[in-house]
């Protein structure tokens, strides 16, 4: 039974009443309509904790949407997942992929730089200043970038850059 089937409490079921409405008035075709589900079922499951769950419902959803941007979301989604999970590598390049698919995803940006910037601060307390600075620089590239496409967004970031000194002019512009 999908997931939209099952919600227990009533703004669950009440959200899934109106969005499947909704899916079935939009003069969208059907496999983007049934993209659509599996992305709810997903984000469901993904809210849930149920990650397992939520990637086999986003991996569905991939197979049949074609827009770029909802792949985008739906890769970004994903990357969300691997970062809870730990594998900060995997993260990484499913962010790699939602931005190849939507590059306008700031927080794909901003969750990259803070793996980044933990690996710098590991590599820091392990003693290895070369490789902390190797991944604090690519902390601040992608956080320059998460801030230039969301000035104002990322008040923690535009203040670490400017505190680090890793702060190029044109970031707040």
């Amino acid at each position: 039974m999908p997931r939209s089937q099952r919600n227990d409490n009533f703004i669950d079921k009440s959200f899934t009443v109106i969005a499947d409405l909704i899916v079935k008035l939009l003069p969208i075709d059907a496999k983007s309509k049934e993209a659509y589900v599996y992305y709810r079922d997903g984000l469901s499951a993904q809210n849930d904790g149920d990650y397992a769950e939520a990637l086999e419902n986003y991996e569905e959803s991939l197979r049949l949407e074609e827009n770029a941007i909802d792949r985008g979301e739906t890769l970004k989604n994903m990357a969300i997942i691997h970062m809870s999970n730990g594998d900060e590598q995997q993260a990484l390049d499913t962010y790699q992929k939602a931005l190849d698919e939507n590059p306008n995803q700031p927080s794909c940006l901003k969750n990259m730089g803070l793996i980044y910037e933990k690996w710098g601060r590991l590599a820091e307390e392990r003693g290895d200043s070369d490789a902390a600075d190797q991944w604090l620089e690519k902390a601040a590239e992608v956080w320059g970038r998460a801030v230039r496409q969301n000035p104002g967004g990322y008040l923690d970031i535009e203040n670490w850059l400017k505190s680090s000194g890793r702060s190029s002019v044109d970031v707040y512009f």
